[in-house]
């Protein structure tokens, strides 16, 4: 299934590719670092890293921004809001918040992918107040609760 969604390129992003899925069968389409010179993120450091896009989601649906594995893996490199979420009546520009995880400096430069973005429905709850909840076996149990 292919779903159309309007993009914007802006100006500071004009030259970047378009962000596309690296295979066939890619979840995620790569995100693009539309900075205009070098960031140096220290560890532990965090950064607001713009992609020179912004775009107009269908309703019912939301542009899940995620880590790429590579980046956390091999950087520890990760998203900080991990997953973002970009609901369908946002018109900014898409940014993305990086965590440094790691225990060196890492540089993002321009045209690097640094996120992946999914697209994905959004179903909407109606909240029903009641006075009491189905029992379960679990109960209230969590936080390890269910073993290691």
């Amino acid at each position: 299934m292919t779903i159309e969604v309007q993009i914007m390129r802006l100006p500071h992003g004009a030259d970047l590719p378009l962000p596309a899925y690296a295979t066939a069968g890619a979840a995620g389409l790569d995100l693009l670092a539309a900075v205009a010179g070098d960031i140096s993120v220290p560890p532990g450091g965090r950064a607001l890293i713009p992609t020179g896009l912004a775009i107009a989601l269908p309703a019912g649906y939301e542009l899940q921004i995620r880590p790429r594995s590579g980046l956390a893996l091999k950087n520890a490199i990760l998203v900080a809001n991990s997953p973002g979420t970009i609901d369908e009546d946002y018109r900014g520009e898409i940014q993305i918040i990086i965590l440094n995880a790691g225990t060196a400096a890492f540089t993002v430069t321009r045209g690097m992918r640094i996120a992946q973005a999914v697209l994905a429905p959004v179903v909407r709850l109606a909240w029903v107040a009641v006075d009491q909840l189905a029992a379960t076996a679990r109960a209230a149990g969590g936080f390890g609760s269910t073993g290691t």
